[in-house]
């Protein structure tokens, strides 16, 4: 499983002369309700797009149980990694 803590995250152009580019990080995810004893499960590309989609009601099946808030996340260099923790989660 191809892991990378957020704090391990390369910084392009950092680096005089550095390449720049961006390359696809994927998160698997939970959040918690605020008001209610309710954790939800997931995956993404953009972490914080998806938690403002989530407290935006976007996601049906949790609308009773908003606002969320993150509790914990991994990053991955790909989404099949990503998939994999976040059923890994749910078991």
């Amino acid at each position: 499983m191809d892991s990378i803590r957020a704090s391990e995250a390369p910084d392009p152009g950092s680096i005089p002369g550095e390449a720049t580019y961006r390359f696809s990080m994927f998160y698997a995810y939970v959040i918690k309700s605020i008001d209610h004893n309710h954790y939800y499960k997931g995956h993404c590309e953009d972490i914080e797009k998806r938690l403002a989609q989530h407290n935006n009601g976007f996601t049906k099946s949790i609308k009773p149980y908003l606002p969320f808030k993150l509790v914990y996340s991994e990053v991955f260099t790909n989404r099949e990694d990503a998939i994999k923790r976040e059923k890994n989660f749910k078991s």
